[in-house]
């Protein structure tokens, strides 16, 4: 068992309380139930997975604000449809862009902070002992996830038909999906760009 700082946990409890408040917001006047539900599923998935093994694995204060920021960003769509997110139907009408790209942040996010994660638990727990074949193996699980985000898409529009337009989100793009693994794959890439070393200085500390 590890023991958790004090800083450590009041860190966790402060943004364990922000999704919680974000959650409830999210859900109340929410567009539509079935997308909203579709949307925070990862929220839900990821939070009771978090609090199974956090007597054994705490992860890092920069994965914890960057998951934070993620779940709020899942909630938002959530709440809105990826769609028509009203700041990004301001950003298309000033920039006269073609659509609401909110769901392009989302993909880049579902990147960016799985990045964070494998990397951590490859480094961690040794599972990857050279160096040089992290970045490539993290990269690879970050697409590995997307790809199989967008089969999951798939599957719940040949359930639900019409009813799955919302969560899909593709405004009429026929490449949406190859836009969302490559905003996957750019979320990734940066993710271990700029954040390996703090990430790094992280470990070291919590070890």
């Amino acid at each position: 068992m590890i023991l958790v700082p004090n800083k450590d946990r009041n860190l966790h409890l402060f943004l364990w309380s922000v999704i919680g408040i974000v959650f409830a917001w999210s859900y109340i006047g929410c567009r539509d139930r079935l997308t909203w539900f579709l949307e925070v599923l990862p929220v839900i998935i990821g939070t009771v997975i978090l609090l199974m093994v956090y007597r054994k694995f705490r992860f890092t204060r920069v994965v914890c604000w960057f998951l934070c920021l993620h779940a709020i960003v899942l909630m938002v769509g959530g709440h809105y449809t990826y769609a028509n997110v009203p700041f990004m139907d301001w950003i298309r009408d000033s920039f006269h862009l073609a659509r609401n790209d909110y769901d392009r942040i989302g993909h880049f996010f579902q990147g960016f902070v799985p990045a964070l994660i494998a990397r951590e638990i490859l480094t961690r727990q040794n599972v990857v002992q050279r160096k040089g074949w992290r970045p490539f193996i993290v990269v690879c699980i970050c697409l590995a996830i997307s790809a199989s985000y967008e089969l999951f898409e798939w599957r719940v529009a040949v359930a639900t038909g019409a009813r799955s337009d919302a969560f899909l989100g593709s405004q009429g793009d026929p490449w949406d999906t190859q836009w969302d693994m490559a905003s996957a794959f750019i979320g990734a890439v940066a993710s271990l760009v700029f954040l390996s070393r703090l990430q790094d200085r992280e470990i070291a500390r919590i070890q």
